[in-house]
């Protein structure tokens, strides 16, 4: 799938989200070194990754709830050669389980 600009990706991919019943974030992005282009942008599932685990030593005045769940719902926009559209590339790694 392309995209005009990397905005409409992004919304693509919020707009598939909400329509599967899970919440996006912004996760990383690869730049071009000489004039800062994005070529790379990932957008994740909010329940991507993992929270340490509390220091014993550490005092915790509330303690919140869990939301991290290693979730691999992901998708990547690549840009396109010099090109000012973006690509899905690499798309979602697997399907989102509530």
């Amino acid at each position: 799938m392309k995209f005009d600009t990397l905005q409409q990706g992004i919304t693509f991919y919020e707009n598939y989200a909400r329509l599967f019943g899970f919440d996006t974030r912004l996760s990383s992005t690869k730049k071009r070194k000489s004039n800062g282009k994005i070529l790379l942008k990932y957008c994740v599932c909010n329940k991507e990754g993992f929270r340490e685990t509390p220091r014993l030593h550490a005092e915790c005045k509330k303690k919140r709830p869990i939301t991290k769940m290693r979730c691999k719902a992901r998708l990547t926009l690549k840009l396109i050669n010099d090109q000012d559209n973006y690509v899905i590339f690499l798309s979602m790694k697997a399907t989102h389980m509530p």
